[in-house]
């Protein structure tokens, strides 16, 4: 979709048999042991409700460099009407969001399930990306 795929790399395990020896292979005896730097920690999601936020009504560009996705968010902003000329007005950056390959895959799936989301609720027309409403 972005221009590059990552694979997912297994690391080997490690067993150790219960004489304390480290063995590649598995038994029904075996307990399977990761060093420590082949451990996935665990984190718990902290709230901060003095934390900003920031509305966008657009994406102004999206940018991949092989390195990290990059996503400019922007909002409209109008000029002053005048009488009898066309409404005009000009886009401001509000964000600049930028994301490693690893985290830029999770919000593409993770927004894949929003967009489907909206399709069941019917935001989004059958075969298009236009909204309904």
């Amino acid at each position: 979709m972005f221009g590059w795929m990552q694979s997912e790399t297994k690391l080997p395990e490690l067993v150790l048999e219960e004489s304390g020896d480290l063995s590649p292979q598995t038994t029904s005896d075996a307990v399977v042991v990761k060093p420590p730097e082949w451990q996935t920690p665990t984190f718990r999601q902290l709230d901060r409700p003095d934390c900003a936020e920031t509305f966008a009504d657009s994406i102004t560009g999206v940018f991949f460099d092989g390195q990290t996705l990059r996503i400019e968010f922007s909002v409209s902003r109008l000029d002053q009407a005048k009488p009898g000329a066309p409404l005009t007005g000009h886009r401001i950056p509000a964000c600049r969001l930028v994301l490693p390959p690893s985290t830029a895959l999770d919000l593409v799936q993770k927004m894949q399930q929003v967009g489907a989301t909206l399709s069941k609720a019917g935001y989004v027309r059958s075969g298009a990306n236009s909204k309904a409403g």
